[in-house]
């Protein structure tokens, strides 16, 4: 049983001034939930280790892919491969991604749901609003697997050191330029980018903001920002497969400037390998024994109850849950239906006392670094909700009961 502590929520008001505009649903309820979830630091901790851990196979998994050249079994676009091997062959910098997890609550194991590794939101609820929400119920705010702003910082500044842990930024920075894009128009995408660039900017860098369709781009160079000034790095929340699909002569550019040494990106191609859904099928072949892995396939699998989804999806879209039998127990509709299927076995959600669903969502930047759930259905689909979280220290709180 997930245990949860009511507190009082953020105010609306407080949220937006603080720049998060998305805190109510289409259909009037709240995003942030007043609740937060109840943990130990024994699963904090075993969260901790399956995210770096599953890290770990990722790139594994990710050479295996590239070295057997199993793009078309991924569902990875033919014209985004120059750039994916061309940005794994650099080491360029994985800035953040995140696993989403079944269990690692009342006993039940930690199984791997997926990784969104190119264009994961949930970041500013997970950084800066739980932490928020402790604050401002006079909490402990050291109670809390959240050092995900320190760790984005030390990452950007990563992107001028690499792994040198005796770096000096101050020192060696040259000045280089970070620009930050999203589409306009998406009040969750915008601040979440944004966000991104407050913490380069925190970290050192000099940083501006454009949207996608005002920045400039060169065959030679890479990417400009509105006013025409070549960007050393370029972050756009905008996902890979998509820019494929819809810009083929801007994926061609990217594709000679990266040859050329132009503009580096993040989080870069590389990242659609992990994005895939069928990575969970390379992984479960390549390390059948992991605890944390499910059984997944590209068919069907048989006598089991599974979930049928897409390649590519996001928020729960265009997934089906089917019974040991093969009999549709629920599904939901959304835009990536054109996408191959991949089937992975079914595994329960850590539930509450109203049977409400509970998945983990663990931030990785470098390493595991924030934690924080999504609550709702079996499906979690766009109108599932954000739940923050405090570690407790022994027994669990009473619901209602301040922690002092």
């Amino acid at each position: 049983m997930v245990e949860t502590l009511k507190v009082e929520p953020l105010s609306k008001g407080v949220m937006e001034e603080i720049g998060m505009s998305w805190h109510t649903d289409a259909d009037g309820s709240d995003y942030i939930v007043s609740d937060l979830v109840q943990l130990s630091e024994a699963e904090a901790e075993a969260y901790y280790q399956a995210a770096n851990t599953l890290y770990d196979m990722y790139v594994e998994g990710a050479q295996y892919v590239i070295d057997n050249q199993l793009y078309y079994e991924l569902g990875i676009p033919a014209n985004l491969v120059g750039l994916i091997e061309n940005s794994w062959d650099r080491d360029d910098w994985h800035l953040y991604g995140r696993f989403d997890l079944a269990g690692g609550l009342d006993g039940q194991p930690i199984k791997l749901i997926e990784f969104n590794a190119d264009t994961p939101t949930s970041l500013f609820e997970t950084a800066i609003i739980q932490w928020a929400i402790l604050k401002a119920n006079g909490m402990d705010e050291a109670r809390q697997f959240n050092n995900l702003h320190e760790m984005l910082k030390e990452n950007f500044r990563r992107l001028i050191s690499g792994d040198d842990a005796d770096f000096d930024f101050a020192c060696r920075y040259n000045g280089e330029k970070l620009l930050f894009s999203s589409i306009s128009d998406l009040p969750e995408d915008e601040r979440t980018t944004r966000y991104l660039q407050q913490a380069a900017h925190e970290a050192g860098f000099f940083t501006d903001f454009c949207y996608l369709n005002e920045a400039g781009f060169s065959r030679d160079e890479g990417v400009f920002n509105k006013d025409g000034q070549l960007a050393d790095f370029w972050f756009k929340l905008f996902p890979w497969e998509d820019i494929a699909e819809q810009e083929l002569e801007l994926t061609r550019m990217l594709e000679q400037s990266a040859k050329q040494g132009g503009t580096r990106i993040i989080n870069p191609p590389y990242t659609l390998l992990f994005q895939s859904k069928g990575m969970m099928k390379i992984l479960y072949d390549l390390f059948p024994n992991s605890p944390y892995l499910l059984p997944t396939a590209f068919e069907p699998l048989a006598g089991v109850a599974q979930v049928e989804k897409k390649l590519f999806g996001r928020e729960g879209a265009n997934m089906r849950i089917l019974d040991a039998g093969g009999q549709l127990i629920q599904q939901s509709g959304g835009p990536y239906d054109f996408h191959k299927n991949i089937y992975q076995e079914w595994v329960d959600f850590p539930k509450d006392r109203v049977g409400q669903n509970y998945q983990a969502g663990v931030f990785y930047v470098w390493e595991a670094c924030g934690l924080g759930f999504r609550r709702g259905g079996k499906i979690l689909d766009d109108m599932s909700k954000f739940v923050g979280h405090v570690i407790i220290e022994e027994e669990p709180l009473q619901l209602g009961s301040p922690i002092s």
